[in-house]
Order: structure tokens, then C-alpha cells, then sequence
């Protein structure tokens, strides 16, 4: 799933191509624009307007070498007649993640704090133990994460650690990197090319659609995007002091698991 990827030099204003042609640019294909000589000083106005008139595009301003690059993202209209495609990956993400989690509590022999799981697994992230191997996956402490990788198949997910016992929000690159590590999903019914921009138009897409939702953090200002068709977790604040029946979910043995 790779881009054709073609470069223009631009030694001069009138080299760069008009608005109505790069609007043509297709997703397989990424523009890249090389400037050289004194319209090198113009680049970054250059980039900005084109920001401006090319509402779905990526476009990026490169901070050192003198260049832009131009590519169009994934539309609405692409997503539309795969939501239900997307939809399950949702699901599969909840699933995986959740399984994952609690085998690693398991191994690490600690209880998964209900309202607020990132206390569970701090402890680990200054020792020897914030990185190790599961079976077939390997997992890393991180952040408000747990990244882990399948090393027989390739696939990855990161299970966010802030969302109580709800382990579906997806992260816009993280949920991207996780549907196209996935074998069972290949070939991919539209391409993602851009992880994280794309991954966001997928996500907002989805919201609109009703099939994702909203869902809030453990701590305060922290907002998620998971399935709406979740398990009944209740999310407790971090900053409340009222505990919530939450229901647990049931461990599997995953030491061999491989894709799900």
C-alpha cells in the first residue's frame, strides 16, 4: 500500500502548479515540491496558502529541507461504504486490548485498578519490568499506554490505560497501525495511507455515522473515541471520590495467541 511519489523542481514562481491541478492529485500518488534558488525564501508563504486552498490534502512544510510535500487524504466518501468494516476493527481493538491487558496484570501478578488502571502499571515503568516478552508478544510501559507487538505476525496495538476499565479508545495513528498490522484485514478495502491523518478522518467519520463514540478519561479534560456498541464499563474520575460497580471482564490465555 504504497504511494507513487513524484517531484517537481521549482526554481521559479510559475513552476509551481495551479490550485485546480493539484486538487486533481490522486491518494496514490504524493507530490513532493524541491525548491532551489532565491524562490526558496518563498516556500513557507507558499505552504500555507496551499494549506488554505487544499482542505483535503496533507500538506507539509518540510522545517530544514527546502520542500512541500502535497497528498490528498482519505474522504467520507471512500469510508461510507466500508463502516461496517471499520466498525469491527473497533471491536476486534476492545477485544485484543482487553485480553492483552489483563494477561499482562497476570504475569505481573497485580490487580487491575478499576477506575484508573495508569496506577496499576506505573510501578513498572522505572524498572526492568516496564519492557518484556508475553508468549508471542512483546510489551512496553509507556505514557497512558501499553504498546504490544505479535513477534510471529507483525501485528501491534497500544492499550490506553486512562479509559477505567474500557480499553477501546482509539488513538487516530495507533488504530491505524493496529488495522493495517492485522492480517486478517488485508487486503484493505480502502487504503490509509497517512496513519495519523487519516486515522482522524476515519474516527470523525465514524462519529457521524453513529457507529463510534465519545468516551471520557479517567482524568479530567481527557476525551476518547471508541465503538459505540462497547461492554457496559462504567468510567470513574479520576478526582471523584465514589466508587463505581464495574464489571469485570474475563481473562483469557493469550501466551500463544497469535492475530485475532
Amino acid at each position: 500500500m504504497k504511494r507513487t511519489r513524484e517531484t517537481l523542481l521549482i526554481r521559479e514562481a510559475g513552476d509551481i502548479p495551479p490550485i485546480d491541478l493539484l486538487r486533481k492529485i490522486p491518494r496514490t500518488k504524493k507530490l513532493r515540491l524541491l525548491f532551489e534558488g532565491s524562490v526558496t525564501e518563498q516556500r513557507e508563504a507558499v505552504g500555507e496558502q496551499l494549506k488554505e486552498q487544499l482542505e483535503d490534502f496533507l500538506v507539509g512544510i518540510h522545517t530544514q529541507d527546502p520542500e512541500i510535500s502535497i497528498a490528498r487524504l482519505i474522504s467520507a466518501e471512500e469510508i461510507a461504504p466500508y463502516q461496517d468494516f471499520f466498525e469491527s476493527c473497533a471491536k476486534d481493538y476492545r477485544k485484543l486490548a482487553t485480553e492483552l491487558i489483563y494477561a499482562l496484570a497476570h504475569k505481573l501478578n497485580v490487580n487491575i485498578a478499576e477506575n484508573y488502571p495508569l496506577l496499576t502499571f506505573n510501578a513498572f515503568k522505572a524498572g526492568r519490568k516496564q519492557t518484556g516478552k508475553m508468549g508471542d508478544w512483546r510489551y512496553f510501559l509507556h505514557g497512558y499506554h501499553c504498546g504490544f507487538e505479535n513477534q510471529v505476525t507483525g501485528q501491534s496495538i497500544e492499550v490506553p490505560l486512562i479509559y477505567g476499565l474500557d480499553f477501546g479508545d482509539l488513538d487516530p495513528y495507533f488504530f491505524s497501525h493496529f488495522i493495517k498490522s492485522t492480517n486478517q484485514y488485508q487486503p484493505l478495502p480502502v487504503a490509509i495511507y497517512e496513519d495519523f491523518h487519516d486515522g482522524v478522518i476515519i474516527n470523525q467519520t465514524m462519529l457521524e455515522f453513529g457507529k463510534f463514540e465519545k468516551i471520557t478519561a479517567s482524568i479530567p479534560g481527557y476525551v476518547g473515541i471508541a465503538a459505540s456498541d462497547r461492554s457496559n464499563v462504567d468510567i470513574a474520575r479520576f478526582q471523584s471520590a465514589q466508587r463505581k460497580v464495574i464489571r469485570r471482564f474475563s481473562l483469557m490465555r493469550l501466551l500463544g495467541k497469535k492475530d485475532i
